[in-house]
């Protein structure tokens, strides 16, 4: 939307509405201008020359992420993300470190359902070593028993920390896995410790040939450099990377509309409070009702002085937490309201507020001072990320890999200006008004114990 200067200019005058009240005035949000060329192994690149500060931002999008995850082998899109740093001959497992950090850059990498990104920011005159080394851990990696056995621990060592010492962390996980009835979303990204023991070697050499493959990348290349030499640099460096003759797989699962309501109750013996989430099935991120969702999920829970926050936590006291999530994905969303009741406060009556709320939003909608609150919260934080090379090189990504349009990068903000108040209403009531829901309750042992009725006392 703007090249390394703020993209939005707002006009100097004010229209007088009917109301005879000045409008705000709307933001013109420039256009970026991006390249595209795909190398002959099915590589796509796509840059933004921009020379306003002296760095660079690259990011290398593989289409693979957990719901690509062999069967019986949930994390293993995660693993192989740890395993991507361990160098190869050419490569040591500190390369990426002293390639960035060491020359005051930055580099890390995520995992999510349906991608796997790798992605560093360095000073501009950096650029041909980070093409160099992203080519090499594509090409080929240090896959033995050793790297293997050191990562999975990593991996088992962050699932301890961020799901079994979390007190909700089982919760988390448990909204997909009781959620998705079929489609391997249900399958969580972090894996968990019996299948990541049970995986082998030869599974990891597998699915780095199976999917990181250059006709399953995307290079994103955005700041100071010139188009010459990204153009050397890239045939270079990616151009002799083989392309596999083999299709890549693709899930075909399908996810069944629910027939009913569903209910689950888990316990732990670490949470302190009850939580619940109540869960419907939303469509895929690509969907026209996709902006609208993200402007509800604004309102509903984008702050403390949000819908559910102002009622639940605020006025009535009966939720310590409360929260709306639009998580739309490639192939399908999920809606999810999320609760963490007060202390002194029961389940039901948490459900119950909750419940009402929801009934009344689907009722009435929403105000146009919400949504405005909301579209100035939600565009905004657009338009700071887009500020930064890297800020631009994820919409960038985003928009090629997930949306599968990179001129989405281009119309989505326009998108959320043109929401209206009505819309909420109608894409609300449309993915929850009459839906099947699944109830997921999450309960203190002793809470659950003391739920159950007593057994009578024998004679």
């Amino acid at each position: 939307m703007y090249a390394g200067r703020l993209l939005f200019l707002f006009s100097a005058c004010f229209t007088l509405a009917t109301s005879g009240l000045a409008r705000e005035p709307e933001a013109e949000i420039k256009k970026l201008s991006f390249k595209h060329t795909t190398l002959q192994n099915g590589l796509e690149i796509y840059s933004i020359e921009d020379h306003s500060n002296p760095t660079v931002a690259v990011q290398v999008w593989y289409h693979v992420g957990s719901k690509d995850d062999p069967n019986r082998r949930s994390g293993f899109a995660h693993l192989f993300e740890h395993m991507m740093f361990k160098g190869n001959e050419h490569l040591t497992p500190s390369t990426f470190e002293e390639l960035t950090e060491n020359v005051g850059g930055e580099n890390n990498a995520f995992t999510a359902p349906d991608v796997t990104v790798y992605h560093e920011v360095v000073p501009s005159n950096y650029l041909e070593p980070i093409l160099w080394a992203e080519a090499e851990r594509m090409s080929s990696l240090a896959l033995n028993d050793a790297n293997f056995n050191a990562e999975r621990d990593v991996v088992k060592e962050e699932y301890r920390q961020r799901i079994l010492a979390n007190p909700y962390g089982e919760f988390s996980l448990a909204i997909d896995q009781k959620s998705f009835a079929a489609h391997p979303y249900k399958r969580p990204s972090i894996g968990n410790i019996a299948e990541l023991d049970a995986a082998q070697l030869p599974e990891v050499k597998a699915f780095h040939s199976t999917f990181y493959r250059p006709d399953n990348a995307t290079l994103i290349v955005v700041g100071d450099f010139k188009a010459t030499d990204l153009e050397t640099w890239t045939k270079k460096y990616f151009g002799p990377i083989t392309r596999p003759a083999t299709k890549i797989p693709r899930v075909t699962v399908a996810e069944p509309p629910r027939k009913e309501d569903a209910s689950e109750v888990l316990s732990s013996a670490k949470a302190p409070l009850p939580a619940f989430a109540v869960t419907y099935l939303a469509p895929s991120v690509r969907s026209e009702d996709e902006a609208a969702l993200d402007l509800a999920d604004e309102i509903l829970s984008g702050g403390q002085s949000s819908r559910l926050y102002q009622s639940l936590v605020y006025e009535q006291q009966v939720a310590q937490r409360a929260s709306f999530s639009a998580d739309l994905r490639e192939d399908l969303g999920l809606l999810t309201f999320r609760v963490i009741v007060a202390s002194g406060k029961s389940l039901p009556e948490a459900e119950k507020s909750l419940n009402d709320q929801i009934e009344k939003i689907l009722k009435n909608g929403v105000s146009e001072a919400e949504l405005d609150k909301a579209k100035n919260r939600f565009l905004t934080g657009k338009l700071m990320e887009r500020e930064t090379n890297n800020g631009k090189a994820s919409a960038l990504g985003e928009a090629a890999v997930i949306y599968r349009d990179p001129n989405h990068i281009n119309t989505d903000l326009a998108k959320y200006q043109a929401v209206t108040a009505n819309q909420i209403k109608e894409v609300l009531n449309k993915y929850i008004a009459g839906k099947k829901k699944v109830l997921i309750e999450y309960l203190p042992e002793t809470k659950r114990e003391a739920a159950k009725p007593e057994e009578a006392e024998k004679p």
